[in-house]
């Protein structure tokens, strides 16, 4: 028995000595492998013996060689008999490991630790879809473990920024929001912002947040805030200093209160005063406007003269200036009355020769084509017409006056004379001003009048009947958690209500118009109007993340020429400033393009904009279109030039009214800029075929005041022309129509048509519709799937160092300014996207999207190759490489 034990542990003895020499003449051969061919694999496993797979105490940390200098790569394992590197595939030679060998006294199991070297020149040399990478390989008498791989890059900091913070001046409690892009580096650098050289700690002070990429927002200016301020970008290879920005906070001055009234001075007035101290204006703040002293009338009219009350004067001074008084009256009046006996004469002798004008006032002082341009424009400037006055009994002799046919420039005086009476200088009848009126046409109410032609007394018939008066456009749709799109056909005005903004389970009907009466908004000062007054609702409705309103506008977009705010209507009825569209905020978002204002909002409710020219540079688009149709005579031919607003809305007004006067668009519309220079507007009829057509002397002409145009937030401007037939047998009108800014810009409308509508060529109104429906609920209504917008913004959301993220995104896609709004976002790049829905709503350019995203290098699949029933299913192909 004993015998057989020891034999039994005898074998078992020879075999582990067996083992153990087979393991070493492994081990001999694979030195020599590696000493011939570095590239020959290890094997993955020994001999099994009792033991435990090696356990890593330490694995490589990735790293970074700074400048020439060599980095060393470390592992520690136990039990480990080897320990080799394994560098991108390839096994590193046993000459360049060190390794160290100790025994762990608490498992009492060896520990071996191996180095080795990774120098610059090898990282440079290597050229693959990933960075350098190392990993240890360890083995044990059971077999091998494997280590995490180790990157190893080179470390760099480019010297100048991406972006340097700039300067800004700002009013107190006013946000500001100065930028930083650090120079690209890696490892990536950390940012640090200094104020007159001394590091801010933001920590310690709640209204400065420096944690939103890399930017320092100051939510509340104080007047401490101003001052120098410098980003300084650091990392292990070195630190680099932006350029500095100076701050200043500024305080605009206010007045106190009025003192009290002070003693009445010997010339009978008091005065009463106030200073610009409530605060006084600091750091190139504002002065205060308005006056600083007022002075009144102290007596009441008792004022005394030559040191004696007023009831003390002698009644012979009164009496002698009654007399004056009664005498001059009485040989006014009779000067008046020999006036109007020979204004009667003359009347009566020309009353059956020569019809009834409305002619430009400047008529009667020579030809209006030659108008002086460095006078300043006439505000009571005449409306040009031609042709007779269609009465048809007292009644309506008394609507002409009371409702104002020329009445579409209220604002503008219009002369109702005898050609005549023009001849010799004299007027024949009353003024009629517009603005005195409470009708005006084309929005009155309909009346038919019948026409008696001054010579035949033959009637004719005009229908001068209009719409009634619009107060607004409005559409309504229900809207739910899968979002969708409200549009106003033909009017540049949509909402877009993002996928998830309504909470599931919830649906809204949600509802948009447009005010078409008297704007509510006036404007102050030099601000005008630029846009429709946009009404969005339910007022009460909460959204979860921000709807896109877009707004069309008529400025010239410029920077340099214009300040554009956008305006919010309060419960109050009262407008408020909601921010400048330069200006940083987080509440909400402006992108101006350059026919339409996209809005990001939490909120819903009536809003505008308007713009403050900063120079006279500025201009705003105006669409100029003629249009034409019969005159109540039949041998005349009307025709009404408009300038609106360049917004669809503001045009759509002019084709519906005149679609109800019988009117047919007669040119394509054409854009005129209008500046801001204070000249006047000429409008011009001209090369009016001379023996087929004729229009009266003088009246070819008008001239339209410069804040008429400019201010044009009421109805449509127009004016309008009449030109007569010499034979009922011509029925084609060729001639131009002149609109020009006086020093400004000009443009030519060319009218070739036929005055018969069976032979007139239709011109279509609007070059591109809208959707036919209104509202578009679900995936429809958007021009990105679902699921390729999930995964652009899992992939963009996330942080990279390599700056591939969503401020990428926002750059490719002409985002540029005012980055701390989406900053503040849960999801940013689901705001882009929303902004580029709203911009794109018409064209759904995805094209351009996926060149955006194959630039950044995140994609490579082109979405308009996404059929539509492929919009549930459709998904991106990411590049393996990317790690996507």
């Amino acid at each position: 028995m004993g015998r057989a034990a020891a034999t039994g542990g005898g074998c078992r003895g020879a075999r582990r000595w067996l083992w153990w020499l087979g393991l070493c003449f492994w081990a001999a051969g694979a030195a020599a492998a590696r000493g011939t061919d570095n590239g020959e694999a290890l094997p993955e496993s020994i001999p099994s013996a009792p033991g435990t797979l090696p356990h890593f105490i330490e694995e490589p940390d990735d790293a970074y060689i700074i400048k020439s200098n060599p980095i060393a790569l470390r592992c520690k394992a136990r039990p480990a008999m080897q320990i080799f590197f394994k560098c991108n595939g390839e096994w590193v030679h046993q000459n360049e490991h060190v390794s160290e060998e100790s025994l762990d006294e608490s498992s009492g199991l060896k520990v071996r630790e191996v180095f080795i070297n990774v120098t610059r020149q090898q990282v440079e040399d290597f050229h693959g879809p990933e960075d350098y990478w190392c990993q240890c390989v360890a083995w044990s008498h059971l077999g091998t473990s494997k280590s995490r791989k180790a990157s190893v890059r080179i470390a760099y900091l480019r010297k100048n920024f991406e972006q340097d913070p700039q300067g800004r001046e700002v009013p107190i409690e006013g946000m500001i929001v100065l930028h930083c892009r650090p120079p690209e580096g890696v490892p990536a650098a950390e940012v640090e912002w200094l104020k007159n050289e001394e590091p801010i700690d933001s920590e310690q002070d709640e209204n400065i947040d420096t944690r939103a990429d890399h930017n320092l927002i100051i939510r509340q200016a104080r007047l401490s805030d101003s001052g120098n301020y410098t980003c300084m970008a650091a990392n292990i290879v070195a630190k680099r200093r932006s350029l500095s920005a100076t701050v200043v906070v500024y305080v605009d001055g206010s007045w106190e209160v009025w003192s009290e009234w002070s003693v009445c001075s010997p010339e009978c007035e008091h005065l009463r005063i106030r200073e610009c101290t409530a605060p006084p204006p600091r750091n190139g703040g504002k002065f205060c406007e308005g006056l600083s002293q007022e002075s009144e009338n102290c007596t009441d009219g008792l004022c005394i003269l030559d040191k004696k009350p007023l009831h003390e004067i002698k009644p012979q001074s009164i009496e002698n200036a009654s007399d004056i008084a009664l005498y001059s009256g009485l040989g006014a009046a009779v000067v008046a009355v020999a006036v109007l006996v020979i204004g009667v004469t003359l009347y009566r002798r020309s009353q059956s020769d020569y019809g009834v004008d409305v002619i430009d006032s400047s008529a009667l002082t020579g030809n209006s084509l030659l108008l002086n341009s460095a006078m300043q424009p006439d505000l009571t400037v005449s409306r040009t017409y031609s042709g007779p006055i269609c009465l048809q009994d007292p009644l309506d002799k008394e609507l002409m006056t009371e409702s104002s046919l020329f009445n579409p420039l209220s604002d503008i005086k219009v002369k109702v004379q005898s050609s005549f009476m023009v001849s010799l200088g004299v007027s024949e009848r009353a003024e009629y001003h517009g603005k005195n009126h409470s009708r005006t046409f084309p929005h009155g109410n309909n009346h038919s009048f019948s026409t008696m032609h001054p010579r035949n007394k033959t009637p004719y018939i005009q229908n001068l009947s209009s719409l009634p008066t619009r107060t607004e456009l409005r559409t309504t749709g229900v809207f739910g958690h899968l979002g969708g799109r409200l549009v106003m056909p033909n009017t540049g005005v949509s909402l877009l209500i993002p996928h998830g903004a309504i909470p599931e389970e919830n649906s809204w009907e949600i509802y948009m118009s447009i005010n078409q009466g008297e704007p509510s908004l006036q404007s102050d000062g030099s601000e005008v109007l630029l846009s429709p007054e946009v009404t969005c609702g339910p007022p009460d409705m909460i959204v979860t993340t921000p709807f896109a309103l877009t707004i069309p506008h008529c400025a010239d977009v410029s920077s340099e020429h214009w300040n554009i705010h956008l305006k919010k209507r309060t419960q109050q009825g009262k407008w408020e400033e909601v921010m400048s569209v330069e200006d940083e905020s987080t509440s909400c978002y402006c992108l101006l393009d350059p026919f339409a204002c996209h809005v990001l909002l939490d909120s819903f409710g009536t809003y505008a904009l308007t713009g403050e020219p900063i120079t006279d540079c500025a201009v705003k688009q105006l669409k100029v279109a003629v249009f034409g149709c019969m005159s109540c005579n039949s041998l005349d031919y009307n025709l009404r030039v408009y300038c609106v607003d360049n917004t669809p809305c503001a045009f759509q007004e002019v084709v519906s009214d005149e679609r109800h006067q019988g009117g047919q668009l007669l040119e394509e519309p054409k854009l005129l800029h209008f500046k801001g220079n204070t000249f006047s507007l000429q409008i011009s009829v001209l090369d009016i075929p001379p023996f087929l057509w004729r229009i009266k002397p003088f009246t070819a002409c008008q001239e339209v005041p410069f804040s008429r145009v400019w201010c044009s937030n009421r109805q449509p401007l127009h004016c309008a022309f009449s030109l007569e037939r010499y034979t009922p047998t011509t029925t084609q009108l060729s001639c131009k129509i002149c609109i020009r800014q006086l020093k400004g810009h000009e443009q030519i409308l060319q009218v070739q048509t036929s005055i018969l509508e069976s032979e007139r060529e239709t011109i279509t109104f609007f070059a591109q519709e809208d959707s036919t429906f209104p509202a578009q609920t679900g995936p429809k209504a958007f021009k990105i799937p679902y699921s390729i917008r999930q995964r652009i913004c899992a992939t963009f959301d996330t942080p990279n160092a390599k700056g591939k993220d969503w401020q990428m995104l926002a750059q490719k896609n002409s985002i540029n300014r005012n980055l701390s709004y989406f900053a503040t976002q849960s999801s940013p790049s689901a705001v882009i996207l929303n902004l580029w829905e709203a911009r794109h709503q018409h064209d759904g350019d995805l094209d351009s999207l996926a060149c955006a995203l194959e630039e950044i290098g995140r994609t490579h699949t082109k979405l308009s190759n996404i059929s539509e029933s492929q919009l549930d299913e459709a998904d991106f192909n990411y590049s393996r490489q990317n790690g996507l």
